[in-house]
């Protein structure tokens, strides 16, 4: 693995654990404090602390350690449901996507559509995280730019209207800088109009996301 693999590495559900249900942007890092952008505290902070669980040990600084996989990269051990929210340790859990897969461009796309015609948009995430971080060329903005539309479904399946309008537009955004020549018959001018439509659905202006699967290359591209 490349040093800056390594550094980007860490738990994918960051993404997810990041974006403040406030205002819908993101914050600094997960945890309980307030959010950095509008001042709201965390979703849950007021709750009492659950069960750190097996991966906590004393870490440096007197810090609790992190959890780490298999490889030794962080990544959080709590089992999560099918929306990826953290699950008490010990509790049942759908399994996530494996980190680091090394995919072609190809089955990345295809992988991630079967997730999201499965309706499971965090997995679908974590599949799309991969190429992103693993892309060094020009395509690496489209790639990080599909995720953010994977998490903003999942955050709208969430019921976090904000997070996901906020992640929708940024995504559409990113997706439609590509419009002109997309690779990997990417359709990037459908896919912005779609999350653009969807993030105005979800303030009650038309469809919002979960009213249609966001089809990720243009027709007959498959």
């Amino acid at each position: 693995m490349d040093e800056r693999r390594e550094r980007q590495g860490g738990d994918p559900a960051c993404w997810q654990d990041r974006v403040c249900a406030e205002c819908g942007r993101m914050r600094a890092g997960p945890g309980p404090g307030p959010c950095e952008n509008c001042g709201a505290p965390a979703a849950g902070a007021s709750r009492p602390a659950p069960d750190p669980g097996p991966g906590t040990g004393a870490g440096s600084r007197g810090r609790p350690a992190r959890d780490r996989d298999e490889e030794g990269r962080a990544r959080n051990a709590r089992p999560r449901d099918g929306l990826g929210r953290p699950l008490p340790y010990g509790a049942p859990g759908v399994e996530r996507q494996p980190e680091g897969v090394d995919r072609t461009p190809d089955e990345t796309l295809d992988e991630a559509q079967r997730l999201l015609d499965a309706g499971r948009p965090f997995h679908a995430h974590e599949v799309l995280e991969d190429a992103w971080k693993a892309d060094e060329g020009p395509a690496r903005e489209l790639w990080r730019a599909l995720a953010q539309l994977a998490v903003g479904v999942t955050h709208a399946a969430r019921g976090n209207t904000r997070g996901a309008t906020a992640l929708l537009e940024r995504a559409a955004d990113g997706i439609a800088r590509h419009g002109a020549t997309p690779p990997y018959s990417v359709d990037a001018a459908g896919l912005a109009a779609w999350a653009r439509v969807s993030a105005a659905g979800l303030n009650g202006d038309g469809p919002g996301p979960e009213a249609t699967v966001p089809r990720l290359r243009a027709p007959g591209g498959d």
